[in-house]
């Protein structure tokens, strides 16, 4: 039975922990940090890439090699930002840290700082976590009394200053570049890509680096413990652990740490340590394994996976939780939130619920996104309202294909991609309400 692997949430969680200074340090808090400075910059950056730390905010890519885009020396200044927006539905996670672990999240963000040059830092958290934003802002003033901020860290010769950012509580600040946007005080219209890479032309038009909140808390472990250690934690190319959300129809909802790939979708949903099986007694219907934005899979559906160069077929609750299985199988495990859906749900009302929020959501900078996102809300709508149109099912599907690939951000893929997974594998439900509705008009 596979069990709870706490790296991040070792303290967080544990009785009588709180989130002073005082406390932190009593558990090793800001020894990474000196351990980090007695070498080089360098240093630290390969160690990071030879841990194979992935993204933990939604893509899942190498955290070393996106700062190895970076180059030293620069001659405009770097920056880096830590993106505690965390709106995508279902993930519930980096709060968790920030609310109860500010001062892990710091050292991570100094480290990170150090080993890239950077001299101002940014955290860019969600307008509606008020009281994050407050402890975020109370350890950075015991930060800067202890000298692990501001002028001369440490004795090191490096100054750092760290500054926490309310955003507006939009769904787009979560992209980086519209973060970014939002950062500089404009409107979160996010950047074509090329040029406005962010490793070359990112905040206030310098380099800079965005990581989430769980990526850059990983910084301070691989440095403690080690390239090697860490990269032995989970499986091959999706190492360290990951904070999984896990909500919907379950019975112990939560938030759990786990070895990357060491469990399986059915042992998180079903396992006494995770999820404690379907509530109310009810069957599995469907899991959104990533997040919203991340395509549905469907209970009972086998996937073909590769396993030492031979193709197997697993169950879909025998599925590993990692970055590569699920991508595989044409998912993804975005952002670590897992949704449960039981057979007693109307799944056309499931996404019906989604469509509405991207609708809501939009920034409306590209027309495909724009109109697209709200014609699929409308469509739903009216299937979940008995005023279906006999090519409402195929209508969606068209319009999410025309949205998809054709947008400036991702966000066209986050409103199309949970569309055409639900039609395509849940096609007899949407199929029923035009029907049902064909035969009421007749």
């Amino acid at each position: 039975m596979p069990q709870e692997y706490k790296l991040l949430l070792k303290n967080a969680d544990a009785p009588g922990y709180g989130t002073d200074l005082a406390c932190y340090e009593r558990h090793g808090g800001y020894d990474g940090l000196r351990q980090a400075l007695k070498g080089s910059p360098e240093a630290v950056r390969k160690a990071v890439l030879d841990s194979g730390l992935r993204g933990r905010g939604g893509a899942g890519f190498s955290c070393g090699l996106k700062w190895s885009f970076i180059r030293h020396p620069n001659a405009k200044p770097v920056y880096l930002i830590c993106n505690a927006d965390e709106s995508e539905p279902g993930t519930f996670k980096d709060r968790q840290i920030i609310y109860k672990d500010p001062h892990q999240l710091l050292e991570g963000m100094i480290i990170a700082s150090w080993a890239n040059h950077v001299n101002l830092a940014y955290i860019y958290i969600r307008g509606e976590f008020t009281e994050g934003a407050q402890i975020l802002d109370a350890a950075l003033a015991e930060a800067r009394k202890a000298g692990y901020l501001g002028k001369d860290i440490l004795g090191s010769g490096r100054d750092l200053e760290i500054h926490v950012h309310r955003g507006a509580g939009a769904y787009i600040c979560g992209e980086e570049t519209g973060l970014i946007e939002s950062l500089e005080g404009k409107r979160a219209y996010p950047r074509i890509k090329p040029p406005y890479y962010p490793a070359a032309l990112g905040l206030y038009m310098c380099p800079t680096i965005v990581n989430n909140v769980e990526t850059l808390c990983n910084v301070k472990h691989i440095v403690e413990m080690g390239a090697e250690a860490f990269a032995k934690l989970g499986t091959p190319n999706n190492t360290g652990t990951r904070l999984v959300c896990l909500s919907g129809d379950v019975k112990q909802p939560g938030y759990f740490e786990i070895e990357t790939g060491k469990a399986t979708l059915g042992e998180l949903i079903h396992d006494s340590n995770f999820g404690g099986g379907i509530r109310e007694g009810n069957g599995l219907q469907a899991i959104i394994p990533g997040g919203s934005s991340s395509k549905v899979l469907k209970a009972g559906e086998v996937y073909s996976v590769k396993r030492d160069d031979a193709m197997v077929d697993l169950p879909l609750e025998d599925v590993p939780y990692d970055f590569d299985t699920l991508m595989e199988i044409g998912t993804m495990s975005g952002s670590g939130a897992i949704i449960v859906i039981d057979d007693s749900r109307d799944i056309v009302e499931c996404l019906a619920n989604i469509a509405e929020f991207y609708a809501h959501e939009s920034c409306g900078q590209c027309t495909p996104c724009r109109e697209g996102a709200l014609w699929m809300s409308k469509a739903l709508h009216r299937m979940t309202h008995g005023d279906a149109r006999a090519e409402d099912a195929a209508q969606l599907t068209h319009i999410a294909q025309n949205i998809q690939g054709r947008t400036i951000c991702a966000f066209g893929e986050a409103c199309a991609w949970p569309v055409l997974s639900f039609v395509e594998k849940f096609e007899d439900q949407f199929e029923a309400k035009t029907e049902s509705e064909a035969v009421v008009n007749e």
